[in-house]
């Protein structure tokens, strides 16, 4: 508001300053965002109250004509974006299109990476072009004449606010049963979505509230208003009576949870890198950028961490002329936690599009632990994107007898695993000091008390279970031979001999066998090198970005 003000101030073309109205319509009733608390836990000891509904702003006019300019032209945009060096490629706009099964599938058909798009791109349209599939009007005379779904793909509800709210009265009463052919076609698509607890209501509504066509508060007045409906005009004391709308209360929640956090890291100064937020698939993710010039390089923390556990790498390495880009994975830290299936071919689809939306164009990959074995499936199936890979104690396998299956990111959910998902939690909390610094054999003192409570503040964010899940259903059965098959002169490992998470000196004897011209760098460090020694593993890394640069290997 300042800033506006002092540039009304300054047009003195102005006969009066015009009065400024700020319309606000926040969910909670908080009034300065710096309150806000770290942790969802003490976010809710607050009990804030939901605001009301308001009705539309009633604006004063403005009498005198103001000179806008010249509007931007089609081909001025274009223009721009070309010229933007930090824009999308023409090339990539396609990528996106494969998935990381179609990619896995291709590399395995033909025992070659995917460096073509194009015959990509050929081989997931002759997957949509199945003979038993449904061609277009054949799909539009099976849908209802009234239909929410307007995608293609009929997995997402959209139209207008008074449809949005006509299907989320459907949904609300899923389990009364309906004989409305639109309110039938909605709970068809919920069964198929419903693969877990609350899952339903992202997967159906989310591009509807992202759009702004309806608002989380409207969506939590019409949960309640049905809650009253079934009680009498009165809320249960005893939480929400319906499933579906406890389900719709905990997510619209949740996603405003995220939403204030990401507001208040934008205004926050208290970290030591700039907070950058990218919505990927209806969810905030959490990233940071230093650097204008030099080659690119992209950071993937290991699970359970966080973009800022390389805060003693990411300067250091952007300083000896590189533009240093850091993520924090969909599932940790700040970033945003939805129920949804986290797998690893998930996670490497969310670098890919990263990639592709935000840095636009290819990076050296630097990643630890699982993000290490997240980073070989990128460079494995998309290797276009990936100048070179920097595995630090990775996880994965070497297996000169794999045998190739096809992939699916979608796992079932299976009791023990809720059960398991639910007792690591309450372990984790109580040992994860003894846990981290057992990582640290060299330099026990690295896993300082900053890390470990930020660790155990993200435990507490919504939705953090469901990433807990997703370990008893991890397939790490890819080993790095078959991934970086073809690629291994580009390929620099990391490895701290003192990991207690696993045998390094097995595992270096594999690769070396297994994975000829593979660089393999020995430190005398734990599980995180570039965090218990960040001045060597800096060192190591820009001196082979500097080297690949240097030789320009294609």
């Amino acid at each position: 508001m300042d800033i506006v003000e002092e540039t009304l101030a300054s047009v003195t073309s102005l006969e009066r300053t015009p009065k400024l109205l700020l319309w606000r319509t926040p969910f909670y009733d908080i009034n300065d965002l710096k309150d806000l608390p770290a942790s969802y836990q003490d976010f809710t000891r607050f009990h804030l109250p939901q605001t009301s509904l308001l009705m539309p702003p009633t604006l004063p006019g403005l009498d005198v004509e103001l000179d806008w300019g010249p509007l931007p032209t089609f081909d001025d945009v274009k223009k721009f974006i070309n010229v933007n060096p930090y824009g999308k490629r023409e090339s990539w706009s396609s990528i996106k299109e494969l998935s990381a099964e179609i990619a896995f599938q291709k590399r395995f058909d033909q025992h070659e990476p995917l460096n073509s798009l194009s015959k990509g791109l050929e081989l997931s349209k002759s997957r949509d072009s199945k003979p038993n599939s449904f061609s277009d009007d054949q799909m539009d005379r099976r849908r209802p004449q009234r239909t929410f779904f307007v995608t293609r793909e009929g997995n997402s509800i959209g139209g207008g606010t008074k449809a949005i709210l006509n299907a989320l009265a459907a949904y609300f009463r899923y389990l009364e049963g309906t004989t409305s052919d639109d309110w039938q076609e909605v709970h068809e698509k919920l069964r198929n979505a419903k693969s877990r607890v609350g899952a339903s209501f992202g997967a159906l509504f989310g591009p509807a509230l992202h759009l702004g066509i309806i608002s989380r508060r409207r969506v939590y007045y019409e949960s309640i208003k049905y809650e009253k409906e079934r009680n009498a005009g009165f809320r249960s004391p005893f939480s929400y009576p319906a499933a579906m709308v406890t389900a719709v209360v905990d997510t619209i929640c949740s996603m405003e949870w995220y939403w204030l956090s990401a507001l208040k890291s934008q205004i926050s100064n208290n970290g030591t890198h700039s907070a950058c937020i990218w919505r990927w698939r209806g969810s905030l993710i959490h990233y940071t950028v230093v650097g204008d010039k030099g080659p690119t390089v992209l950071l993937v923390h290991g699970f359970g961490a966080f973009l800022e556990h390389y805060r003693d790498n990411i300067y250091a390495i952007a300083n000896s002329g590189n533009r240093v880009w850091a993520i924090t994975l969909l599932g940790f830290g700040k970033s945003e936690k939805p129920i949804t299936g986290y797998t690893e071919l998930m996670w490497a689809e969310l670098l890919r599009d990263f990639i592709v939306e935000v840095v636009g164009e290819p990076v050296h990959l630097v990643g630890n632990s699982i993000g290490g074995y997240i980073v070989a499936i990128l460079a494995g199936l998309w290797p276009c994107l990936a100048k070179s890979s920097i595995l630090i104690n990775s996880a994965g396998n070497v297996n000169p007898s794999y045998i190739p299956r096809p992939l699916s990111k979608e796992r079932p959910l299976l009791g023990p695993a809720w059960l398991g998902a639910r007792l690591l939690l309450r372990f984790l909390r109580l040992r994860i000091r003894s846990i981290v610094k057992n990582c640290y054999p060299i330099k026990p003192e690295r896993a300082d008390d900053w890390l470990i409570d930020e660790m155990i503040r993200a435990s507490y964010d919504p939705g953090v279970l469901v990433v807990l899940e997703s370990i008893f259903s991890f397939n790490l059965s890819i080993p790095l031979n078959f991934l970086l098959k073809g690629y291994e002169e580009k390929v620099l490992v990391i490895q701290g001999m003192r990991d207690p998470i696993s045998d390094s000196k097995s595992k270096l004897a594999m690769l070396r066998e297994h994975c000829a011209g593979v660089t393999i760098t020995e430190l005398d460090a734990g599980h995180c090198p570039h965090d218990e020694k960040p001045e060597e593993v800096n060192s190591i890394i820009c001196d082979w970005v500097t080297a690949l640069e240097t030789c320009n290997i294609p």
